[in-house]
């Protein structure tokens, strides 16, 4: 399965939380969400890069088709 393209940051927080991430706090533009000792930054941009994505989910230790199921 292929990195997604289109999805935000907004989108890619609420499926993290759907996943059991919890919001830690926001600082500027910038969300910190945990799940256990897994913390994750996610940039509240429109539109985040295949690499920030693929970041993400290498930081949340989640597949992308876990992922893309939550979306």
């Amino acid at each position: 399965m292929k990195l997604p393209r289109d999805v935000s940051g907004v989108e890619a927080a609420r499926a993290l939380r759907r996943l059991g991430f919890v919001v830690q706090r926001q600082t500027g533009s910038h969300l910190i969400l945990r799940h256990g000792s897994r913390t994750v930054v996610i940039p509240q941009h429109k539109a985040l890069k295949p690499g920030t994505l693929k970041g993400i989910l290498a930081q949340a230790a989640v597949s992308l088709e876990d992922f893309a199921s939550h979306l």
